[in-house]
């Protein structure tokens, strides 16, 4: 029997997949089954207690690699404004599934899902198609960096990212380098400051330097400039002593070219000794010519089934994927970001995604893989 894609994001939504702690495991096998039931060969690659990833293939005869889909399983919290609506039953109003996940984006796996193993056997004896179904994504791309330093992945000829674009096929994203700056000093009473070294000073000095941080590079034609932002500033315990240790966090966002660890070594010019230095998530930018054969067969699937004139203006995310992982892990292949979620409404409440939208992502990923197989 066909998979459905709509059955299937309620299924997965109904599971509680917050992370932290991600808890995927019992999402990833129940997709397991499902995949492995359609014929595809599949591999669980469990990375930390109750969390794995998952490899599904089918095909991969002849030269021509594979094509890819990738998507995360994994969810933020519900943060504090309450919902409307019950946030893991997957339920439909006005043509639109309500669901923590819905948008970001169990709604686009289900949709790769559901495309891939309806057609496995018009896959088989092809160069057919691996699906590469990750956990941890949301704070840094953890499960798709373990499946890449795990070296089982293999090449693929083109990956298709299915995170929330509203069926719009996007052509990149920024890096993302988000630092832990750490400044030290020397605590003592309130009252006597002059005996202590005040680190709160030493980081009001820091983020003084950081607001005026220059990237000395030029502009992406398409995604713009580097920036800088200070997300986040703590010091002290108590207002009657002086601080000995503060810390800030900033939040930069790279393009094409510009290499994360020269990034820090400019910064540690610019900060000075006293300031130490921790990444806390590293994911490199993607980018990939609009002008591409298959980019623009990707184009042509999506006006195809929408109706949009998808390749008048390259568009490209402001939000990482695991791309930034994967497409170098696979060999550097074309990568595309193409989903059925709504990207504005990605970690808010009310989550929601429309269900036109996954039928129109299930036939989209259908025909990409349809084109991908019959062109040898």
């Amino acid at each position: 029997m066909p998979i459905d894609p709509i059955e299937l994001s309620r299924e997965l939504i109904a599971f509680n997949t917050i992370n932290p702690p991600g808890n995927e495991l019992g999402c990833i096998r129940h997709l397991e089954k499902l995949l492995a039931g359609a014929g595809l060969e599949t591999s669980l690659q469990e990375f930390a207690p109750d969390r794995a990833n998952l490899i599904a293939r089918i095909g991969g005869r002849g030269r021509k690699p594979p094509l890819c889909f990738t998507g995360h399983v994994d969810t933020v919290p519900l943060v504090n404004a309450p919902w409307s609506v019950d946030p893991f039953a997957g339920e439909i109003v006005d043509g639109k599934m309500y669901g923590r996940g819905s948008t970001d984006m169990k709604c686009g796996v289900a949709a790769f899902v559901a495309a891939i193993a309806n057609m496995a056997g018009q896959l088989e004896g092809t160069s057919g198609a691996v699906l590469a179904i990750t956990a941890g994504e949301e704070i840094g791309c953890e499960g798709a960096f373990h499946l890449a330093r795990s070296g089982i992945l293999g090449r693929a000829g083109a990956i298709v990212v299915a995170e929330p674009t509203s069926n719009v096929a996007l052509v990149g994203h920024k890096g993302a380098l988000w630092l832990r700056l750490t400044l030290k000093g020397v605590t003592a009473h309130g009252s006597m400051p002059h005996l202590g070294v005040n680190a709160a000073f030493k980081a009001a000095r820091a983020i003084t330097a950081l607001e005026s941080f220059q990237f000395n590079v030029a502009p992406h034609p398409y995604l713009g400039s580097p920036t800088l932002n200070v997300g986040t500033v703590r010091a002290g315990l108590n207002v009657n002593s002086v601080p000995d240790l503060a810390e800030i966090g900033i939040d930069i966002r790279s393009i094409p070219g510009l290499d994360h660890s020269r990034i820090q070594e400019h910064l540690k010019a610019e900060l000075g000794d006293e300031v130490s230095m921790e990444p806390i998530v590293d994911v490199g930018a993607v980018w990939t010519d609009p002008s591409a054969p298959w980019i623009k067969d990707v184009y042509g699937v999506v006006g195809e089934v929408t109706g949009q004139d998808a390749g008048a203006e390259p568009q490209t995310a402001p939000y990482f994927t695991d791309a930034s992982a994967l497409t170098p892990a696979l060999g550097g292949p074309p990568t595309i970001i193409l989903g059925p979620g709504e990207a504005a409404k990605a970690h808010q409440t009310d989550e929601y995604c429309s269900v036109q939208r996954i039928r129109e992502a299930t036939e989209i990923y259908t025909r990409i893989a349809e084109r991908w197989v019959g062109q040898g």
